[in-house]
């Protein structure tokens, strides 16, 4: 008895049509978008609230290069640094007042891990895009900031800065990636406590082929 087999469905082995009824279009429409939420009028995605804008110094490098040498790590800070970590309450009060006159000055962010001795004092974490080596590729050619166009490059400022004072070659060391889990700390506790050892390197690294950059040592 000869067997004759259906004919296969032009559909067979296909997954199933999407309901097309207008029924089911309506309900399709009804369900909640999964694109991303419109970025704020007048604001670029990558522009959050809390993002860093270019800052201009308002204080010379000259009087920094100053202000620093008295500054500089010695016994005496040392002892500053080791006595502030031990009373936590005199710690608190001197970041805070720390962060107050850095972040006028600098805009500084308190990243506890300062580059503003490399950067003829103008700080790199103000950049948007946060470059502790700079420029970026998107710098205009006026010398605007690529995410904020009309404000200048802070990496230009510092250029500009360290060549009045004949310190461009500054600007040629390496900065190292910094320690995320030091933001909020004093960088001047740090730097006397020797914390932030090897933040850049110590000459033309540009100039060479090797670079080293040591391990910053860990906090007890």
């Amino acid at each position: 008895m000869a067997v004759t087999d259906a004919p296969a469905h032009r559909d067979a082995g296909l997954p199933p049509r999407l309901d097309s009824t207008p029924a089911a279009m309506q309900r399709a429409s009804a369900l909640p978008s999964a694109s991303p939420p419109a970025p704020a009028a007048g604001r670029l995605p990558h522009q959050g609230p809390q993002a860093p804008r270019p800052t201009r110094p308002r204080v010379s490098f000259k009087a920094m290069r100053v202000m620093h040498g008295v500054l500089a790590r010695n016994p005496l800070w040392q002892t500053v640094a080791g006595w502030l970590e031990s009373h936590e309450r005199a710690l608190g009060a001197f970041t805070a007042a720390e962060k107050t006159v850095k972040e006028r000055l600098f805009g500084c962010r308190m990243c506890g891990q300062c580059a503003l001795p490399s950067t003829a004092y103008a700080c790199p974490m103000t950049c948007p895009k946060q470059l502790r080596n700079g420029p970026c590729g998107g710098v205009s050619f006026d010398g605007s900031c690529e995410v904020y166009p009309g404000m200048r490059c802070v990496w230009l400022m510092a250029y500009e800065r360290a060549e009045q004072d004949g310190k461009v070659g500054d600007l040629r060391r390496l900065q190292r990636p910094i320690d995320q889990r030091r933001w909020g700390e004093s960088s001047w506790v740090n730097y006397w406590q020797g914390l932030d050892e090897g933040l850049w390197t110590r000459d033309d690294a540009l100039a060479t082929n090797r670079i080293a950059l040591p391990i910053l040592p860990s906090k007890a």
